[in-house]
């Protein structure tokens, strides 16, 4: 059997990739074999996994679900595809959270911020220099729309206020708090705590400088909700906040965010 575009195909002695390509995949130019580029007259063997793809073709929803699916199995992936996942900040944790989740086939995303992308933004948060200016709403939605077109996306370009909270998110299966500002984060975590029961929230605090990667963890703080960082560092000259470190945590906030829709830590949704 090979492996095609992660479909299962019935394998011949004797088959090249040319034999496939005369089917299904005729307009294919970019053609792999085991991960290495090959040839029309590249010879094949069984179990080899094989993609045949046409330059700048962009995955249809059914064949972007198929990739995933064939990744991250069927029963993961049906999950993340159903739920909807709130981040409270498009800086340099929200706009890593959101690439992350984005790239893992979640259903849908409702980002938040009011901010626009600064010059120096650009050390540590996910823009390019051409959106310098632009609202970080309107550039995330156009970066994740290259990363995966089938998302489906919402976005609040407002300045959060904490009775917002409860309202805006009220549908959200996971809130990511990534604000930069302190009084900002205890105001989602009271809201939270007080009005969103029925909703996992994942927040931050402690990620600046270069200090060591290991400082950065995860905990629970209440029953579904959860604290990354490692809950000392602060900006300050000689420790800023940087893109290795920011990434670090903003990977935590994405992957428990992952681990609580897939039912890891044992708290009932």
């Amino acid at each position: 059997m090979l492996r095609v575009n992660e479909k299962d195909v019935s394998f011949q002695a004797g088959m090249t990739l040319a034999d496939l390509a005369r089917g299904a995949y005729a307009d294919a130019d970019i053609l792999l074999v085991n991960g290495y580029p090959a040839t029309l007259q590249t010879v094949l063997f069984d179990g080899d996994q094989c993609w045949l793809w046409p330059r700048g073709k962009v995955p249809s929803a059914e064949e972007m679900r198929h990739i995933l699916y064939a990744r991250h199995s069927p029963g993961v992936q049906a999950r993340l595809q159903e739920c909807v996942v709130g981040i409270m900040g498009l800086g340099g944790l929200g706009s890593v959270v959101a690439i992350a989740l984005a790239r893992m086939g979640i259903g849908a995303l409702l980002l938040a911020d009011y901010d626009v992308v600064e010059p120096t933004n650009l050390n540590r948060q996910q823009y390019f220099v051409d959106q310098i200016g632009q609202k970080k709403t309107a550039a995330l939605r156009d970066i994740l729309q290259r990363v995966n077109p089938h998302v489906a996306l919402n976005v609040i370009d407002q300045r959060l206020v904490e009775d917002d909270i409860p309202v805006l998110f009220k549908n959200v299966h996971a809130l990511v708090e990534c604000f930069d500002d302190p009084a900002m984060k205890a105001a989602g975590l009271r809201a939270a705590l007080q009005h969103l029961p029925g909703v996992f929230y994942v927040c931050a605090s402690g990620l600046a400088g270069y200090g060591e990667n290991n400082a950065i963890r995860t905990r629970r703080l209440y029953p579904r909700v959860y604290l990354v960082g490692d809950e000392i560092s602060a900006a300050a000259p000689g420790e800023g906040l940087m893109a290795a470190r920011v990434g670090i945590a903003a990977h935590h906030q994405a992957n428990q965010v992952v681990r609580l829709l897939l039912g890891a830590e044992n708290e009932a949704e």
